[in-house]
């Protein structure tokens, strides 16, 4: 089965989304610390979904942790050029619908 960390706020309903496609998730809100995602599983991650951009420094944190981690930003806002080269998907929610997305990733 696969596995995510949802880390942020979830006012599109992505989570819910992902879970009807099969996809165990984990949400995590607030400071993004590695301590915090340790314990929302990120050891056995395989993505990694960001929609606080004020908690970009979690893309690298995260996959320092794990590698393997598929880091995918679903936010309205920018992402800062230096998570940018560690994000293997960026979607903006204006553009790409939650019952699309969560498709894709399953």
């Amino acid at each position: 089965m696969t596995k995510a960390i949802l880390a942020g706020p979830d006012d599109d309903g992505l989570g819910t989304a992902l879970e009807g496609e099969g996809i165990e998730v984990s949400r995590v809100e607030g400071v993004l610390t590695a301590a915090v995602l340790d314990d929302a599983g990120l050891a056995d991650a395989d993505l990694f979904v960001l929609t606080d951009l004020d908690e970009a420094t979690a893309i690298a944190v995260a996959k320092d942790r794990n590698p393997d981690v598929r880091v995918v930003v679903y936010s309205h806002d920018s992402l800062p050029e230096f998570a940018r080269g560690q994000t293997d998907l960026a979607m903006d929610p204006t553009l790409f619908g939650v019952e699309m997305v969560a498709e894709e990733l399953a």
